[in-house]
């Protein structure tokens, strides 16, 4: 038995356009899956009658046709992969795989074969090319020619329409034919794909409300179509462009949508339509009878239908679809919202719908158009924070080829039973929130191990462990008394003023008498004060800062606490990770390790955490001992006694306040207009004629105070 061969780089050709996706061979059967659809087309060995390799741009094509006429065509290989892929057809398949000639002369003039579904155009002995009869829509006859349609590809730049044969009267082309031409057209509209709505339709529909393409239509469902007709279009969709059947009821429970994936898509002008959304009520009932007689619905469709059917129209037009296109139908999963909905109301740019978690992607209904979202394509999701509300959040799903849909405005009470379900489809989860380094939700918000919460939890807990005492200020940190700091020059009625500085205060006190002050004396006088800052500022020392917590361990003998299980693993890898890495910085270094600690499982971190417990049994002995040896008392009492000089300072921080906002007053005062009108100083002067006797009592406790505020005061006074 030979092992599996895998290539993701390999391309299907389908209608002129080549579409990549997955192939593999197996000792059974060749699966090719498509990267766009996800559609998987399975050849059992059986089946293949011939294996040849062609010429393909340079490298090798693979071209299987199997017993029943249909040619498939699988491509690019390398000249190394095809003496490989040889052997194992050989061994597994028991079929040759040789090479098969092209003729490249450019003939125009040839014989035409027709073998199963495939028509083929020999020149000279040699083929010139290969036309798949299932992609001919029509085929009309002429004199003496015969005229092939072609149905358009959406999916390659460029679409063959139409060709056309020449046949001569001499001879005929398919031998024992009396009409070559009509032999010849017979031929090909006998594998051709024509859509032709010739017969009676097995069900009908009518006004099925749809909402894209938007509008009422005429459903028609016969075996091989459907068609839709509205007042304006009709469109045709053969059963073979359908990929996937969705039905899911809407949040209202009332209403439930019925939704078709289509490809190639439904074309309104140079609009596209990949999913056809048909909308219905749950109370809408009907009554249909096939057409068909018991004895054919059993030959064609193993008894799935009857010839009666009654019940919910979306359940009997479901049920239809479901048959003749031979797919399952997607229903809503486990998810369940927080009114045991199975959908989530949320905005997509700016449009209202609905998003449902199914079991292997997210579908995201609304108005215009239908987002279908598959699990294995998700590189991550992260829950956001909407703009500045608390009421919602944002879901952001990035895409592996790139794209990112946000799905905003989603209810708060939804985020458990989203962040649980996605959890368990092991989909990557970022939590973040927008413009904030902290998860979304303390409890669920985080989907893996962060290294800085669980330092910071760990700090948290020594905290603890101190048993209430309070932290002391910085040993170093002086009063600015002690110095002669700048406080003291501006707001100590004792310090020394310079001329300038008496100049300053009189004309800021005495703004009112018409501006006597000189600009440039002010100016002087401050460039002087920076000055005098300044050279204080550089003569005091700089005294090294050391931290609180360092000299309490050094100094009260506490044991230091044990690091987690992730440190621990960190500190034996993180040699080998900046071996694997060279160059790494340090930030990228723990990002890395952060994201390999998260993928590794439970086994594998189970040897780090019983060390850690281990560390931190013995930790816990350590802290009783040297909380019992009376260390912890004497460090208790220590903070306490640290406590005296941050009274004081703050003694002299509130005797410092009122002297400031004096000053700031006394100089708001001084800056208004210089000029009074006559009622303004009459007024002002019977009122301080009436509260003169208040204001002397003010002036006499202020002066014991400050003799500068009192000198004001009797000033304003005598005025």
């Amino acid at each position: 038995m030979s092992e599996n061969l895998e290539f993701d780089d390999i391309s299907q050709e389908f209608m002129g356009a080549m579409m990549p996706g997955k192939l593999k061979f197996t000792n059974n059967e060749i699966i090719f899956k498509q990267g766009k659809t996800g559609n998987v087309e399975t050849i059992a060995s059986d089946q293949i009658d011939l294996l040849n390799w062609q010429r393909l741009a340079g490298k090798w094509g693979l071209r299987v046709f199997t017993k029943d006429g249909v040619l498939h065509r699988f491509g690019p290989f390398r000249e190394a992969l095809r003496e490989k892929l040889s052997k194992f057809f050989s061994n597994s398949f028991e079929l040759p795989c040789e090479e098969r000639d092209l003729c490249i002369k450019g003939w125009n003039w040839g014989t035409a074969r027709f073998k199963g579904k495939v028509l083929t155009f020999d020149i000279a002995g040699n083929p010139a090319f290969e036309l798949p009869l299932n992609q001919v829509s029509n085929c009309t006859t002429g004199k003496n020619e015969v005229i092939m349609e072609f149905h358009q590809s959406d999916v390659a730049p460029v679409s063959m329409m139409e060709l056309r044969f020449h046949i001569p009267t001499s001879g005929d082309v398919v031998s024992g034919s009396e009409d070559a031409v009509e032999a010849f057209q017979e031929q090909v509209m006998s594998q051709a794909s024509v859509i032709s709505a010739t017969g009676d339709a097995m069900a009908s529909f009518k006004e099925i409300q749809c909402l894209t393409p938007r509008g009422r239509y005429e459903f028609k469902i016969y075996q091989k179509f459907v068609h839709l007709h509205g007042k304006t279009f009709d469109y045709k969709i053969p059963m073979t462009t359908v990929l996937r059947l969705f039905l899911l009821p809407h949040n209202d429970n009332r209403q439930i949508f019925f939704v078709m994936n289509l490809d190639p898509p439904i074309k309104q002008g140079m609009t596209r339509y990949p999913f056809l959304i048909l909308l219905f009520n749950k109370e809408d009932e009907t009554t249909l009878e096939l057409p068909q007689s018991e004895k054919e619905l059993e030959s064609k469709f193993g008894g799935k239908l009857e010839k009666e059917m009654t019940g919910p129209t979306y359940e009997i037009l479901s049920r239809l679809m479901r048959v003749l296109v031979g797919r399952k139908i997607t229903s809503p999963g486990s998810f369940r919202g927080k009114n045991k909905s199975v959908c989530v109301p949320c905005t997509y740019k700016a449009s209202a719908g609905y998003v449902y978690p199914l079991e292997r992607s997210f579908l995201y209904i609304y108005k215009p158009q239908v987002i279908y979202v598959k699990f294995e394509e998700v590189l991550s999701v992260n829950f956001a924070r909407s703009g500045g509300s608390t009421r919602s959040f944002d879901i952001e799903v990035e895409m592996k080829g790139g794209p990112l849909h946000t799905f905003s405005s989603i209810a708060k009470d939804e985020q458990g039973n989203l962040y649980d379900y996605i959890s368990q489809k092991k989909l990557k989860i970022k939590s973040k929130g927008k413009g904030d380094d902290g998860p979304l939700d303390d409890d669920k918000g985080h989907a893996g191990h962060d290294a800085y919460l669980e330092r910071v939890k760990a700090e948290a807990e020594e905290d603890d462990d101190d048993d209430g005492d309070e932290e002391s200020e910085d040993e170093d940190f002086k009063l600015p008394a002690e110095e002669g700091s700048d406080v003291d020059l501006e707001y100590d009625s004792n310090a020394s003023s310079t001329p300038s500085e008496d100049e300053d205060d009189d004309g800021a006190g005495g703004g009112g008498g018409g501006g006597s002050g000189d600009d440039s004396a002010k100016k002087s006088s401050k460039k002087k004060k920076k000055k005098e800052k300044e050279k204080k500022k550089e003569s005091k020392p700089r005294k090294e800062r050391t931290s609180k917590k360092k000299q309490k361990r050094e100094d009260d003998g506490r044991p230091k606490r044990p690091p987690t299980a992730y440190f621990l693993w960190l500190n034996e890898n993180r040699e080998k990770i900046k071996s694997k890495n060279p160059g790494i910085s340090v930030t990228e270094l723990t990002k890395k390790a952060g994201e390999m600690w998260r993928e590794m499982g439970p086994s594998d971190k189970k040897e780090h955490e019983a060390k850690q417990e281990e560390l931190k049994k013995k930790y816990d002995a350590e802290m009783s001992e040297w909380k019992a040896s009376g260390k912890a008392a004497a460090a208790s009492a220590a903070a306490k006694a640290t406590k005296s000089p941050t009274k004081e300072k703050q003694a002299r921080k509130t005797e410092s306040s009122p002297r400031k906002s004096a000053t700031a007053a006394s100089a708001s005062g001084g800056s208004g207009s210089g000029f009074k009108s006559k009622e303004y100083i009459e007024s002002d002067d019977s009122s301080s004629d009436d509260d003169s006797p208040k204001k002397g009592k003010k002036s006499k406790k202020s002066e014991n105070e400050d003799s500068g505020s009192a000198s004001s005061d009797s000033g304003g006074d005598s005025d």
